[in-house]
């Protein structure tokens, strides 16, 4: 997994212990807490689990900003809208686009449906899913290097989540126009363990580029590749509903998948 960091110490968060009354204070009180954390740059439960922080130029939730968002579905249609257009952001985003998105993110992750994701990955996580946004990068002399102004061009991020056998596949799609619009693809596999409620551990199995042609022109950089789109490391499921996935991963990288056809791999 894209892969998938606490910059700031939580706040207090009071638990109630006796009246309803109490409880639901306590609960207001954790709340406007979260929303202080998150303005600050740093992502934490209640509980205490820890989530990767963003950075605080990035955040754009406030209280006056969630009011216009009845539900889930509304955030997730302006997000969407946000993202039109974008090209996943593998090419950059601007500060200000990229604010609007990481507020939706947020706003998102604070209504999470699923707040113990990997006790449902059965349910919410098992099969194919298409990246939509990532705060991965490929700009400069990186996108230089790896032919992707002008001769190469990327398709579909597609990942495949077999939950039985605990596998994750990342296929990323490729075309090169100088050698008659030749296809192929880069396919990272890598197995995964649970960690906590929300967190998977995932190691790096195996990686592959297909066609050989493809390979031929990737591999004087093919670590440089590697490096991008290695997943090793830690994942938080910060947001998980039938259609939708947010997830951030150690190395302080945001991705949002939607759920999709397994024909599109």
């Amino acid at each position: 997994m894209g892969a998938a960091v606490l910059l700031f110490p939580p706040l207090p968060c009071h638990a109630a212990t006796t009246t309803s009354g109490r409880r639901r204070g306590a609960l207001r009180h954790c709340a406007v807490h979260a929303l202080q954390r998150r303005q600050q740059g740093s992502w934490r439960s209640c509980g205490g689990r820890g989530v990767a922080a963003v950075p605080p130029e990035q955040s754009s939730v406030s209280l006056a900003g969630t009011a216009g968002y009845e539900t889930v579905g509304d955030v997730k249609a302006a997000l969407y809208r946000a993202l039109e257009g974008e090209d996943r952001a593998i090419f950059g985003m601007t500060s200000a686009k990229r604010s609007e998105v990481h507020g939706l993110v947020e706003l998102l992750e604070s209504r999470n449906p699923t707040p113990d994701p990997t006790a449902n990955l059965q349910e919410k996580v098992d099969g194919c899913w298409k990246l939509i946004y990532s705060t991965i990068s490929i700009l400069g002399k990186k996108r230089t290097k790896l032919g992707l102004r002008d001769f190469i061009s990327l398709g579909d991020f597609l990942q495949i989540i077999d939950v039985k056998e605990e596998k994750a596949v990342n296929v990323i799609k490729f075309s090169a126009r100088a050698l008659k619009i030749l296809s192929g693809k880069l396919t990272i596999e890598a197995s995964y363990s649970v960690t906590s409620n929300t967190r998977v551990d995932i190691k790096l199995e195996r990686s592959t580029i297909t066609p050989d042609q493809l390979m031929n022109i990737f591999e004087k950089n093919y670590d440089l590749l590697l490096a991008i789109f290695n997943p090793e490391g830690w994942l938080e499921i910060t947001y998980v509903d039938e259609s939708l996935r947010i997830g951030r991963d150690d190395k302080e990288n945001i991705f949002v998948l939607e759920r999709t056809d397994p024909s599109e791999v």
